[in-house]
């Protein structure tokens, strides 16, 4: 009778943490908590495997004060302390308010469980095995090893493509510093690249995967940008996918850009039908029948990406086939793969906007640089609060972009000094 109770309660818990109401959250919490004792003081049952999405409200913070320093949650040991919460993103952003809690996290029976903590980024796979053994990870945030049945903490993914050193490297440093364990970094270089010059404490040491070279507008740019996601990939706790390049900088501090990215229900991917030479004017028509004029697509190259979503890029061979043996320049592989295969596979999934910020004003193939004497305050608030979008398909907002490039080195003092008063982090 004992062990059909005990089943009885985790099929229960099963059904209700899929559900989304307020009085469903209630009596999952009820449940939980006579599970729990059932599992610490009665007999033990089978391992528990339970299915769930980072998006369901059971996970998403409530915003509650830190400051920088706090103490960053550790994986899977109980419980998670206020003041490791994300903060609450500054006044005046037309944010959602997120629910009450970040994460339950438990360990069953006293022991702690470590996953997803790849210490190195070392491995010798060739990018074909990468890419199969990425492809078959899971969207679970519950790990089940040797019995025991854990939830972890979802991260945000840092994807930087770039050459070598990255020269905007100390405001980066300012950005990430005390929120360890909700972030991830990795970074394509030129092989001949060694992050191991780098002081030890930086969050860059250490964090360049293997990588190949790189040529700017071929397919070995989609080549890089799928090594970087197979490799985020391979950690699970890693749940948001952010494409950035070395001359990309924040424009809020962490805990604002982790909020309104673990509470995005879309990844954000620029998407669009340009009739110009520049667009249509790309297509190959030997692509057909597999893509056709109509499903051409254009978009920024630098996405933000849903598990789910990095999972079916991974994934993917046909279209990035097509590509490979029909974009050559002056179609650019990093311009139309994603916003192409996206809009034939999966529609609905995007915002079809770019979180990062670039200048095309001038004409060109390259957007605008900026250096130490274009950055101003008013110059940085205008990019922040300068446009209006949709957040989640529905919320009006001025808060449409989290990143912003290109910036030069020469910018990085002035980026600094501003930083703390108008990015929200710094010394």
């Amino acid at each position: 009778m004992a062990k059909a109770s005990d089943s009885w309660m985790l099929m229960m818990i099963c059904k209700l943490i899929n559900l989304n109401s307020f009085y469903n959250f209630v009596f999952f919490t009820l449940g939980l908590s006579l599970g729990l004792t059932i599992g610490f003081h009665g007999p033990k049952t089978s391992p528990l495997i339970i299915s769930t999405n980072i998006f369901s409200p059971y996970f998403l913070s409530n915003t509650a004060s830190s400051s920088s320093s706090s103490s960053s949650p550790s994986l899977l040991r109980p419980p998670i302390s206020a003041s490791s919460l994300p903060a609450q993103p500054p006044q005046g952003l037309l944010l959602p308010n997120p629910s009450s809690q970040l994460m339950s996290e438990y360990c069953m029976n006293g022991v702690s469980l470590e996953v997803g903590n790849l210490s190195s980024l070392f491995h010798n796979m060739s990018d074909e095995e990468l890419l199969r053994r990425a492809s078959v990870g899971s969207n679970n945030l519950l790990v089940q090893n040797q019995g025991y049945c854990s939830l972890i903490v979802p991260k945000l993914a840092f994807m930087f493509l770039t050459k070598g050193p990255m020269p905007l490297g100390p405001l980066w440093e300012l950005f990430f510093k005390g929120h360890q364990g909700l972030y991830s970094i990795y970074l394509h270089t030129h092989p001949s690249y060694n992050d191991k010059a780098l002081p030890r404490d930086s969050v860059f040491y250490g964090r360049s995967i293997p990588s190949q070279p790189v040529e700017w507008g071929t397919i070995s740019m989609i080549d890089a940008e799928r090594r970087l996601l197979a490799n985020a990939l391979l950690d699970s706790s890693n749940q948001r996918f952010i494409l950035l390049s070395e001359s990309c900088i924040p424009l809020f501090n962490f805990t604002t850009i982790y909020a309104y990215l673990i509470n995005s229900k879309l990844s954000f991917l620029n998407s669009f039908d340009d009739p110009r030479k520049l667009g249509r004017g790309r297509y190959n028509p030997r692509m057909q029948p597999d893509i056709n004029i109509t499903d051409w697509r254009k978009g920024s190259q630098w996405f933000e990406a849903r598990r789910d979503l990095a999972l079916h890029i991974v994934s993917d061979h046909k279209y990035y086939s097509i590509f490979k043996e029909h974009c050559h320049p002056p179609c650019y592989n990093d311009e139309h793969y994603l916003p192409t295969m996206v809009n034939i596979r999966f529609q609905g999934s995007s915002a079809n906007r770019s979180i990062t910020w670039v200048n095309w004003s001038k004409a060109g193939p390259h957007p605008g640089k900026f250096g130490w004497g274009d950055v101003t305050e008013e110059f940085l608030n205008r990019i922040k609060f300068g446009s209006n979008c949709t957040y989640n398909g529905s919320l009006i907002t001025s808060h449409c972009f989290l990143f912003a490039r290109k910036f030069v080195p020469s910018a990085l003092g002035k980026l600094i000094t501003l930083a703390p008063l108008v990015l929200g982090f710094g010394p």
